[in-house]
């Protein structure tokens, strides 16, 4: 398709950056804040753990400013939940009820819009000691610690994100590390995890439209479209196969509120479909969200099983792994896409038409809640850290978003991450994905202090111009 002309962003188009609680506060156990299963994991040898991270619980102010001249329209963070109830339920701890009261006004006062993330991997770990997401009690749990959320926070934020890409902690547990012991849950343990978690989801999205009827809430997942290796009739199938079994089954749930028929065939042929109790799937669909949230970051390429083990190939890595799955799918290579330094394909056309999908299955606002690169930055003797990697990445996935509005899809605003370093689940402060940059290494806190990089006077002056000098008129016209 040619375009004569390229939509420009909408005036109200919200210019945001992301972080996660456990990955930027720090502060892990201080005024009362429980333990997580964050908190629990083993961690890679020498690389920093999430105890001080970029110790946004003492900076915060500090930071919200460094948002603020940036120029953010919108943040987009998580609550921990342990700060809010240490042990998942009972007592609320009320100093962690405050951290979040001063940054929402904080951020407020700077006339950036917060976006509240419930639930971002980091699960209490007196709930994980009695079964975790197995246990149904803590579908209770969640849906009272939103409950308790929404009274106190929900008359000042208006966009909330119930629980971030179930779909990687369901396809990839390992991905957000290593429990206590090493044991990971078995596939029928998962889909049985991931029942509860629609479940509770579904639950407290009702409740959010019973006390916050001007708000909007949504699903945050990890989605990607996925590529048939070659116009072979059997790689289509095993590219379909992957694309809903790793997303559409998850969506499908979120937002219709019912198992994909695929999806569910797909559990039942390896016997690892759940439990369904009475009344399970009415909760589920009782959510109806007002929008949905995707995080993305690289495409895949798809080709058919072979039937053996050779399927299971690794492509890529952390959470953006394809191991290919015996009888469903296997990896392969993409000539026409570009790798990231960790193994992650680039590819922002491919947000373009992931974003075309989501709009025309769902019809729902998008909200794109992460995306970004990772990279060792480097800082110069001059206290310089010249970025111009990020500053490619996200222009041309911002030119794809253009593109995509021109499309008619309804996006309603951008949070990459990270818009300050954060610790990385598995490279630390070796891969970092910032605008701005938290002067600590691995292990040697030095001074933490928080330096500007080159994106960040680069992604200042797309905010300042809405984004009018992406895409520019030489490439107005522009194919498929």
């Amino acid at each position: 398709m040619l375009y004569q002309q390229i939509k420009p962003f909408p005036n109200e188009f919200l210019w945001g950056g992301s972080t996660s609680a456990y990955q930027v506060e720090g502060a892990w156990n201080k005024d009362g804040k429980g333990l997580s299963v964050i908190d629990m994991c083993d961690h890679p040898a020498g690389t920093a753990d999430f105890t001080v991270a970029s110790d946004h619980y003492h900076r915060f102010r500090e930071d919200v400013k460094l948002f603020a001249e940036l120029g953010l329209k919108a943040y987009r963070f998580s609550i921990a939940w342990t700060r809010i109830l240490p042990s998942g339920t009972g007592a609320v701890n009320e100093k962690g009820l405050d951290f979040y009261h001063q940054l929402i006004d904080e951020l407020l006062l700077h006339g950036i819009e917060p976006i509240v993330t419930m639930y971002h991997f980091d699960l209490p770990y007196e709930l994980e000691k009695t079964g975790g997401w197995n246990n149904r009690g803590t579908i209770d749990a969640f849906v009272e610690y939103g409950r308790i959320l929404f009274e106190h926070y929900g008359h000042k934020v208006k966009y909330w994100l119930t629980i971030n890409e179930q779909n990687t902690m369901i396809l990839h547990p390992g991905a957000i590390g290593t429990p206590k012991g090493g044991r990971l849950p078995s596939s029928k343990e998962l889909y049985q995890q991931n029942h509860h978690m629609f479940v509770a989801q579904g639950r407290t999205m009702r409740l959010f439209h019973d006390m916050l009827p001007q708000g909007k809430i949504g699903p945050a997942l990890n989605m990607t479209s996925m590529y048939q290796a070659t116009s072979r009739p059997a790689d289509a199938i095993a590219a379909h196969n992957w694309e809903t079994i790793r997303g559409w089954g998850f969506l499908d749930l979120s937002v219709w509120g019912r198992y994909n028929p695929l999806f569910w065939s797909y559990l039942q042929e390896r016997g690892i479909e759940p439990v369904i109790e009475q009344g399970d799937m009415e909760d589920i669909q009782s959510g109806r969200p007002d929008l949905v949230a995707i995080n993305y970051y690289s495409t895949a390429t798809i080709a058919a099983s072979i039937g053996d083990a050779s399927d299971v190939t690794a492509r890529a890595g952390d959470q953006q792994i394809m191991l290919g799955e015996q009888g469903v799918y296997r990896a392969a290579e993409n000539p026409y896409t570009e790798k990231t330094k960790y193994g992650w394909v680039i590819d922002p056309v491919g947000l373009r038409l992931t974003l075309r999908k989501v709009c025309e299955r769902y019809g729902l606002p998008i909200l794109i809640t992460e995306n970004g690169i990772g990279a060792p930055d480097v800082l110069e003797a001059d206290n310089t850290i010249n970025d111009t990697y990020r500053i490619d990445f996200i222009e041309k996935h911002l030119e794809q978003i253009r593109l995509a509005l021109t499309d008619g899809v309804d996006v309603i605003g951008y949070c990459p991450w990270s818009v300050i370093d954060v610790v990385s689940t598995h490279q630390g402060y070796g891969k970092r994905y910032g605008m701005i940059y938290v002067n600590r290494g691995e292990q040697d806190l030095k001074d933490l202090k928080r330096l500007k990089k080159k994106s960040f006077s680069w992604y200042q002056e797309v905010i300042k111009q809405n984004g009018r000098c992406i895409g520019n008129s030489d490439q107005a016209v522009t194919k498929e």
